[in-house]
């Protein structure tokens, strides 16, 4: 059996840009990306704290040190500047496997910077 998991997650990003002529996607600073062990063109979930949007994109590189959350193309009808969003990635793993899997998990200031993060931590099991 596969169970899919949470992989990665940006918590509280903060809408940067919105940009609806555009083809579409999720720019993200390539610092924030890689603390959070998100790829290019990965498939994003992204949940929008300040008006119960969800909705999936993909993610695309924004410059290092920008502090960058853009979202693009019809998206940007889903989220304004300013937004609260929490930005989700997952995966598929075998029932086995996934015991022993934990998220990356980053957490972020209202200027998307980091405020701390874990990185593949398993959280203590509630029995």
């Amino acid at each position: 059996m596969r169970i899919t998991l949470l992989k990665s997650k940006l918590h509280r990003a903060t809408v940067t840009h919105a940009e609806l002529n555009y083809e579409g996607s999720c720019a993200i600073d390539i610092d924030l990306m890689q603390a959070a062990n998100i790829l290019p063109f990965e498939q994003l979930h992204i949940y929008n704290v300040s008006n119960g949007e969800r909705f999936t994109t993909y993610a695309i590189v924004a410059p290092s040190g920008s502090n960058t959350i853009g979202i693009n193309g019809a998206a940007a009808h889903k989220a304004s500047v300013g937004d609260t969003l929490i930005i989700c990635t997952y995966a598929e793993f075998e029932a086995q496997k996934a015991a022993a899997f934990a998220p990356d998990l980053v957490y972020l200031t209202q200027n998307n910077q980091i405020s701390h993060q874990t990185k593949g931590k398993l959280a203590q099991k509630a029995r």
